[in-house]
């Protein structure tokens, strides 16, 4: 018998705890481990166990349901891998997962509040604000793709790293910083993209930004002053990265992509002399750019002056394949490279850098400078000593064992639900997408976006595959793993499964 779930201790007839009110007697026989990890997460999602709150020792709890420290210990590993609590030391386990709110009632159309009714957020083209809408969406199960492993976040590494990094600021830290941003973090940066991406940079190639998004915005200024004023950008591709660039002025000519990455026959069919990509995961297909293509890639921008800007949005999180190298690693002089901490640490941070080729560094600087004055000081040191550390390398290879498992917890549950979906791309990042027959069981016709409306009516937030095209393709969802454990992602799967083999009515948001 496993010694984690072995027999309560004999001598009374009942075993309990003060802790939530637990009786021993209403696990399982050989299941008390799961059991108590169950028990605790229902806690969690109710808000009995408020964030910060501490679970009891383990030799403690153990002592109170008579039961051996193993099932304990193995009952809170369980909750560790699944984001739910944290080892905080002498502090004990604390809880690091805010309460799962239950789904609102839809409110009506035309409601005092200005909620938007059941299925409008899936009935028509996305507006500008279709993020924050569907961030603002109740749901038990969020699989918002890009949502990163926010309970993860290293709340004791970055603590120390704040002191450390405080108790040696001097006054005239404080003041305005470089635009460009702080040295010591655009060091860290360049020592980081050697190891972790094979970019050879000089810390004064790195311009500090706030993310991905403001690095895009800055670059469509620069572009529209020089006479560029499309971006091609990668079909299917990111819809925030288009809606960005076209707020900035910019059009956005699509490129097909396909099992190799994108077409670079048809990016020159374009005539566009810049293009935006994400060569190492590709949004949202998940494939990655071939070796061939890199080179018809790299031929384009030497015959017409091309620009290249390289999104490397979560490059370090791949699973069971060898790096990918950065396309900036071998055309630097025609690559605008940008990354972000944002699916590393938080989006919260809004902190991000851009690598331009030379020519445009200058005018970028400019544009950085008369954007904001640079990125705040304090925060980007804090970064700069957790990547020095190797505080940053410890969190990334944390994160690669927990999204591995909850990757393949997506798919084993796609198997079982979702009869005829198809899961494209390699094994990395915080997504996958699926597509399926247009006219099979789960969709019988109806749009991606009548699916996600299914969903969400149902309690789970997905995005239609539609919203990242601009022109029509097959019907896909876009998922993303990384900010639930394993046995919520089974259970959420199961629950979309659900949704889409239910009968389909018009409350359910059909477009129209």
């Amino acid at each position: 018998m496993d010694r984690a779930n072995g027999p309560a201790v004999q001598g009374s007839k009942t075993a309990g705890a003060d802790f939530l009110q637990l009786c021993v007697e209403n696990a399982p026989p050989g299941g008390r481990a799961d059991w108590l990890a169950r028990e605790i997460r229902a806690a969690i999602a109710d808000g009995r166990l408020p964030v910060g709150g501490t679970l009891p020792p383990s030799r403690v709890l153990a002592a109170e349901l008579r039961v051996s420290r193993g099932v304990v210990t193995e009952a809170y590993r369980c909750l560790t891998e699944d984001g739910h609590v944290a080892g905080r030391g002498r502090a004990g386990t604390v809880v690091v997962a805010a309460p799962v709110p239950a789904p609102a009632p839809p409110a009506p159309a035309g409601a005092p509040d200005g909620s938007l009714p059941e299925g409008a957020l899936f009935g028509a083209a996305p507006g500008t604000d279709v993020f924050d809408s569907l961030r603002a969406a109740e749901a038990p199960y969020d699989f918002t793709p890009g949502v990163p492993d926010l309970a993860s976040f290293p709340r004791a590494a970055w603590l120390r790293s704040e002191r450390a990094v405080l108790a040696g600021l001097s006054a005239a830290d404080l003041g305005y910083g470089d635009p460009r941003g702080a040295p010591a973090l655009r060091a860290a940066v360049a020592h980081w993209l050697a190891r972790n991406r094979g970019i050879a940079a000089d810390p004064g190639d790195v311009l500090i930004v706030a993310g991905v998004a403001q690095a895009l915005i800055l670059l469509a200024q620069v572009l529209r002053a020089d006479g560029v004023t499309a971006l091609a950008v990668e079909e299917p591709g990111s819809l925030g990265a288009r809606q960005h660039l076209r707020y900035a002025g910019m059009t956005t000519p699509p490129v097909p992509v396909d099992g190799a990455g994108v077409r670079v026959d048809a990016l020159r069919a374009t005539g566009a002399r810049a293009v935006l990509l994400t060569p190492a995961h590709q949004f949202p297909t998940g494939v990655v750019l071939g070796g061939e293509r890199r080179r018809e890639l790299m031929e384009w921008a030497r015959e017409c002056g091309g620009l290249i800007v390289e999104d490397d949005y979560d490059a370090e999180h791949r699973y069971d394949r060898p790096p990918v190298p950065a396309v900036r690693a071998m055309l630097p002089d025609a690559v605008a490279y940008t990354g972000s901490v944002s699916k590393l640490l938080a989006p919260a941070l809004r902190v991000g850098w851009l690598l331009p080729p030379p020519r445009y560094r200058e005018a970028l600087v400019a544009a950085k400078r008369f954007s904001d004055l640079g990125n705040g000081v304090l925060p980007q040191l804090v970064l700069a000593r957790l990547m020095e550390s190797g505080d940053l390398e410890r969190q990334l290879r944390l994160l690669r064992r927990r999204h591995r498992r909850r990757r393949d917890a997506m798919i084993a549950g796609i198997g079982r639900h979702l009869p005829g979906a198809v899961v494209h791309g390699a094994a990395a990042g915080v997504h996958l997408m699926i597509t399926f027959v247009r006219d099979g069981a789960l969709v019988r016709g109806r749009s991606d976006l009548e699916l996600a409306s299914a969903a969400l009516a149902h309690g789970v937030k997905v995005q239609p595959l539609s919203w990242h095209r601009q022109r029509p393709g097959p019907p896909g969802l876009v998922l993303g793993y990384a900010a639930a454990g394993p046995a919520r992602i089974a259970e959420g799967i199961g629950v979309l499964g659900a949704a889409l083999r239910a009968p389909f009515s018009s409350g359910s948001g059909r477009p129209g």
